[in-house]
């Protein structure tokens, strides 16, 4: 039975790819590429070290921790009123909290981006027991690293958590960390998710069910 959940950042609680694409390809033209913006979708999940470098990269630029920087500079300076929580997300943080379950969030950005974005869509911190983000472990995902950490964090073993992921990467990393996974379409279809082995796909985060995140069904009255 599930006792955490654990949500990814970006594509699940909130969309600030639009946001962090445009902050890159900002940056990177101030060292003399012009990038497009499908350029950056391969690497989308994987942190921004390197979703800017494997971009910078293919354009024959040698990545410097001075690029990623850059871009945090011009997407903290673009960012206010241009991100909003996707529907539901704000009531079903809500309905976990007061069922009881320990609440996390495991993101590859920095920690500046994801503190950041969460003010930004109204989630007060301290409505997670942990934060996990990019700077916390070495491997990325797919690597299930960050979900272990964000378990260990929060005093919870891996099979009694459930990561909420929108991408391919973090799904494969949650399974790898042997938790259970419920997948969300916000950034990807169905098919392309169901390669990956999650417990479940729904639409969003206001499609899922406690049932869905392995949590028994709240007693009449609770939602």
């Amino acid at each position: 039975m599930t006792r955490a959940v654990i949500f990814d950042m970006d594509g699940v609680l909130t969309d600030s790819e639009p946001v962090i694409n445009a902050a890159a390809i900002a940056g990177l033209r101030e060292y003399g590429i012009d990038p497009k913006a499908e350029d950056f979708r391969p690497f989308v999940g994987m942190g921004e070290d390197r979703y800017i470098g494997g971009v910078a990269e293919a354009y024959g630029l040698v990545y410097r921790p001075e690029m990623k920087a850059r871009v945090y500079e011009i997407y903290l300076e673009i960012l206010p009123g241009r991100i909003a929580a996707f529907p539901g997300v704000h009531e079903r943080v809500a309905a976990l909290r007061e069922h009881g379950v320990v609440l996390a969030v495991a993101s590859s950005a920095d920690r500046v981006k994801v503190e950041a974005n969460l003010r930004g869509i109204g989630l007060d911190l301290s409505q997670f027991a942990a934060i996990v983000v990019g700077e916390d472990v070495t491997r990325k995902k797919p690597a299930p690293d960050i979900f272990l950490c964000a378990a260990s964090r929060l005093g919870v073993a891996p099979a009694a958590c459930c990561v909420v992921e929108d991408a391919v990467n973090g799904v494969l990393a949650a399974k790898a960390a042997g938790m259970r996974c419920a997948a969300v379409e916000q950034s990807f279809p169905a098919p392309v998710l169901a390669a990956a082995g999650p417990d479940v796909i729904r639409p969003g985060v206001g499609d899922l069910s406690f049932e869905d995140l392995g949590l028994a069904a709240p007693s009449a009255g609770r939602s």
